[in-house]
């Protein structure tokens, strides 16, 4: 294949927009900083098999020179670029290289705008610097952008690899923080450098790393009731509606029911349905989705029946739930009990404080809990004697006293 590469004038491309009837199409914008190595790369065309005919490179920018498929490499070196394949390297671009550049094959053509650019350029700042955010005390890798490097199999050229600085800082740096922290925010360079005809040619890049506080997790969507494997008890014959409550985040998350692995429908002509509805507070989403049974039978209470929350933001979760069919012991028959209990009670209360000295009485004689005589008597009354210095004799609370511990109304003394 023969390559050729034509420098000439500006007015080149009107001209052959006048004599061909064709305009060219709209170039692909290139930067590249002032001093440093750029490639251009001319895409094959799609469709078009040109066999062996001529790759062209032309250039309209302000230097005139030319170079045709006959020119030494040493020609090329002296001139700065280097023609391989479809490739065009300028190893050390200048505002004498900026202008527009065509490669052409056949009939095929693709354009370049080259723009070179100064610190003084407006554009500077804006087309070298790459912004980049990570978060504390996450994992953060600064890529060097891989844009206008020369393709890896042409002749003369030698990657030397990648090297990172940061701004303010003489020693290399590391691409990539394990944890990266609020003070590794900064201004960091990545320099491509290749080896070409024994010089070293380099290509820069600037990254602007911005360290934020870590994201909080966002929330989850959640079923909020019923528990998981809760049991719902309920009556044969009899109506039964169980509501599936959950928070959402998202109008795409879903909430409905399945009978086994098969969906619950919607339509409320069946014996069991289910329908939902939605409430929107302030972002965050609750939906109800209810389970109907017009009437419980026998097969309702073998079917496993799951309440599924579908989101589009994690895994989907679900609650499963049983029906157990109510005790027979009616709550009618259950409130008679408590009442019967409680009127036991009241009498047994009753009849204690009206017979309670003769059941205690015959609790005595029954358990023989009194001491027995020297004569093996038993007695109902009892002699008892004490000391008074006064005439007045027993007190009347002393009386009582007496009474309460012998268990008699009759004591005298």
């Amino acid at each position: 294949m023969c390559f050729v590469l034509i420098m000439t004038v500006k007015i080149l491309p009107i001209l052959l927009t006048l004599w061909t009837g064709v305009c060219p199409q709209r170039p692909r914008e290139i930067y590249v900083k002032e001093g440093e190595m750029v490639a251009l790369y001319c895409p094959r065309p799609r469709g078009y098999d040109h066999g062996d005919a001529k790759l062209i490179w032309t250039s309209y920018t302000t230097q005139d020179m030319d170079l045709t498929n006959n020119v030494s490499s040493a020609e090329q070196r002296q001139m700065g670029i280097l023609v391989h394949g479809r490739s065009l390297v300028i190893l050390n671009a200048s505002v004498n290289y900026r202008g527009n550049y065509s490669c052409t094959q056949g009939n095929a053509s693709t354009w370049f705008r080259l723009t070179v650019l100064t610190p003084q350029s407006r554009e500077y700042e804006k087309m070298t610097q790459y912004p980049i955010t990570c978060y504390t005390q996450e994992t953060c890798t600064l890529h060097c952008p891989d844009v206008n490097r020369p393709a890896p199999n042409i002749p003369n050229i030698t990657s030397n690899g990648i090297i990172w600085h940061k701004e303010g800082e003489s020693l290399p740096k590391n691409s990539y923080f394990s944890s990266v922290e609020e003070s590794d925010h900064g201004v960091y360079t990545c320099t491509r450098s290749y080896l070409c005809y024994g010089q070293i040619y380099n290509m820069t890049f600037t990254m602007v790393l911005d360290v934020q506080p870590k994201e909080k997790p966002g929330k989850d969507a959640a079923i909020t009731e019923p528990q998981n494997n809760h049991v719902f008890h309920v009556d044969l014959g009899s109506p039964k509606v169980i509501d599936c409550k959950a928070v959402m985040y998202s109008d795409f998350d879903e909430v409905f029911w399945l009978s086994g692995k098969s969906l619950v429908e919607t339509d409320i002509s069946l014996p069991v349905f289910y329908n939902f509805t939605r409430e929107n507070n302030d972002g965050e989403l609750k939906m109800t989705a209810s389970l109907v049974f017009k009437k419980v039978s026998e097969e309702d209470l073998s079917k496993n029946y799951t309440c599924k929350l579908q989101s589009v933001s994690e895994h989907s979760s679900f609650v499963t739930i049983n029906l157990a069919q109510k005790s027979s012991f009616s709550s009618l028959s259950l409130a008679l009990g408590i009442v019967l209990v409680v009127v036991v009670i009241v009498v047994a209360v009753v009849l204690y404080m009206k017979l309670k000295m003769d059941i205690a009485v015959f609790l005595r004689r029954t358990l023989c809990c009194y001491p027995s005589t020297s004569d093996g008597k038993s007695y109902d009354a009892f002699l008892v004697c004490y000391k008074s210095n006064t005439d007045v004799g027993l007190h009347e609370d002393d009386r009582k006293e007496k009474r309460e511990c012998f268990g008699r109304e009759d004591l005298t003394c």
